[in-house]
């Protein structure tokens, strides 16, 4: 039989091969399970804290600003609250803890704390909040802003990529909420910045924040601000919505921010006013909101990734900007910008690419759209110093393996003889499940964006799916 200090052994075998530290104290505050995750983490040995009254290994907590002593009293769990505080070698940490109370037999026994070393992390955060309030006042080069992107730079002639740039001009001239669904390297800043510098707001902040960059603790301070004394180690300091005020805030992949932290913003968005993480103040802010996604909108909000209250308040201007493969009619356009972008930054002169590279662009699928497209041409004009045409080794393989893979499946589902059919009814329903099927596998069986590009209602799709028995 396993006597329980081989079991407690094999325990803490366990808990030291992974990341999280794990601290566990029993009911009179002394240390009984210690880490060696936890013990790198505060620069301490197991030894040196097992068997320890907590407060006289950590003389520097009490039981206010101690997580562990504070669950052990209250007998309530705390859950991803940040911590600062000096470790043995006088090194100040950060780290998310949850906290929570430990019963047998419905008798408190103690209580385990799990943390996670954010110290990294934290200090990014600040750096990244430090050039953030640097660059927030407008910059000024004669009557130009520097570095901005307007209407003008957005390129492409394709009917869907030209509506696209219609609504953005016409959200331009409002300050309501945009939302702007599009696929990674679609373009989605460029339509953001664009909405900004052609606004009334083009004089004020525009600040970019993606959500999916940071932990949500870490987030909403990134976002609202701190006041001095919300945590051990924090200091009063303006968030993205106070530096931002007058101006514009881009919330990028909006559906990564987590549903307790969206349920602030849309509290910041209803009243018009922040509050900073620890503060008791009211600030007023007056920021619009652009927020954007790379996953379909009603994709995310059918999974609960967004909340439905945010949803609407954001989505009050919905703009979709198309993929590459569905606006192939710009590739050719953009390759000879491209091209003639990087004749300038390189010192070339390439006049333009053969057509069998210019065939294999229209055939290949671009699943990184517009920005894939960019960095082909740059590498392939890297690679063709003194050369006036770009050629087939100048790009990667690959492209040219999946076009000749689309090109015959396209001829082969298109493929029609005069023989096997016995009216034209039968030629266009091929035709048209050709491309139905086509849109369904580019789009992972996604129907409303397969409807999307294929210009027809969901429920008209649904009705072709079952026609052709193309339903999975």
């Amino acid at each position: 039989m396993v006597t329980k200090n081989v079991l407690m052994a094999i325990l803490q075998n366990i808990l030291n091969v992974i990341d999280e530290g794990i601290h566990v104290i029993d009911k009179n505050g002394f240390t009984i399970l210690y880490n060696k995750a936890m013990g790198e983490l505060e620069g301490m040995q197991a030894e040196d804290v097992v068997g320890q009254k907590f407060l006289s290994v950590f003389p520097d907590l009490n039981h206010q600003t101690s997580t562990l002593l504070q669950v052990l009293t209250s007998e309530k769990p705390i859950l991803d609250q940040s911590q600062t505080y000096m470790n043995r070698q006088k090194k100040k940490i950060m780290t998310i803890n949850s906290t929570i109370p430990l019963y047998v037999n419905n008798e408190k026994i103690g209580a385990v704390e799990i943390a996670k070393n954010i110290t990294r992390i934290k200090e990014l955060s600040d750096e990244i909040m430090r050039l953030q309030q640097t660059i927030t006042q407008p910059v000024y080069h004669g009557k130009h802003h520097i570095r901005s992107y307007s209407f003008e730079d957005l390129k492409g002639q394709s009917p869907t990529f030209q509506k696209a740039i219609k609504l953005a001009k016409r959200a331009a001239k409002s300050s309501s909420s945009v939302l702007i669904y599009g696929e990674t390297g679609t373009g989605k800043e460029l339509f953001v910045q664009g909405i900004h510098y052609a606004s009334r707001r083009s004089s004020n902040p525009f600040i970019a924040q993606n959500c999916a960059a940071f932990p949500e603790s870490l987030l909403e301070s990134l976002l609202f601000g701190t006041s001095k004394g919300s945590f051990t180690g924090a200091v009063d300091r303006p968030g993205i919505f106070e530096q931002a005020n007058g101006g514009t805030i881009l919330l990028d992949e909006i559906n990564s921010m987590g549903l307790q932290l969206q349920a602030k913003l849309l509290r910041v968005l209803q009243e018009g006013y922040v509050r900073r993480v620890g503060g008791l103040k009211d600030i007023p802010v007056d920021v619009r909101i652009i927020a954007t996604t790379n996953e379909d909108p009603q994709f995310i909000l059918q999974h609960g990734k967004i909340r439905k209250d945010l949803y609407y308040r954001l989505n009050v201007v919905n703009i979709m900007i198309p993929p590459l493969r569905d606006r192939k009619e710009d590739i050719e356009g953009l390759t000879n910008y491209f091209i003639a972008k990087y004749n300038s930054q390189l010192k070339l002169s390439v006049t333009g690419m053969d057509t069998e590279c210019l065939d294999a662009f229209m055939n290949y699928s671009w699943p990184g759209n517009v920005r894939e497209l960019e960095n082909a041409i740059e590498g392939a004009m890297n690679l063709s110093i003194g050369e006036s045409l770009l050629m087939r080794d100048s790009f990667p393989e690959y492209i040219f393996r999946e076009a000749e893979k689309n090109f015959a499946q396209t001829q082969n589902d298109l493929h029609v003889s005069l023989d096997e059919f016995v009216d034209l009814n039968q030629v266009v329903d091929r035709v048209e499940s050709a491309y139905i099927k086509n849109a369904m596998l580019q789009t992972s069986g996604n129907i409303s964006q397969a409807a999307q590009r294929l210009g027809i209602k969901r429920q008209t799709l649904q009705h072709k799916l079952k026609k052709y028995s193309l339903e999975q």
